[in-house]
């Protein structure tokens, strides 16, 4: 089980990361985002942060898609999240090795290609 400090402690726990100010949490490297908490909006309401959901990217739309339908308790998508290499998770019910592997992918996928290289060699 897992939840947002998690969540912040595994991504500033890699190199060059950077957390903007947000009601949840957001995390970027080299500008991009790689984990953030899931802005939930609902029609007729004003919109809520999530921070017992993350989302994490992806890279593309297979990985999309395996995730969703392989481990359907983790992972879920939105209409809002058609064609983005975006998925949602669940955190409460993820487990701290596999949230681990997550957060890193995500980071790889997004982090320039020479810093990405670099968590390789440590």
């Amino acid at each position: 089980m897992a939840d947002a400090n998690d969540v912040r402690r595994l991504a500033l726990s890699l190199p060059h990361v950077e957390e903007i100010d947000s009601d949840g949490f957001d995390f970027r490297v080299g500008g991009k985002g790689f984990v953030w908490s899931y802005p939930e909006r609902q029609p007729g309401r004003p919109r809520v942060i999530r921070t017992d959901i993350a989302v994490l990217y992806v890279g593309d739309e297979a990985e999309k898609q395996a995730l969703l339908l392989g481990e359907p308790r983790l992972f879920f998508t939105t209409p809002g999240y058609d064609g983005w290499p975006l998925v949602m998770l669940r955190l409460p019910e993820v487990d701290g090795g596999r949230l681990a592997e997550l957060v890193t992918d995500a980071w790889r996928m997004r982090a320039p290609e020479a810093l990405a290289a670099e968590l390789g060699e440590q």
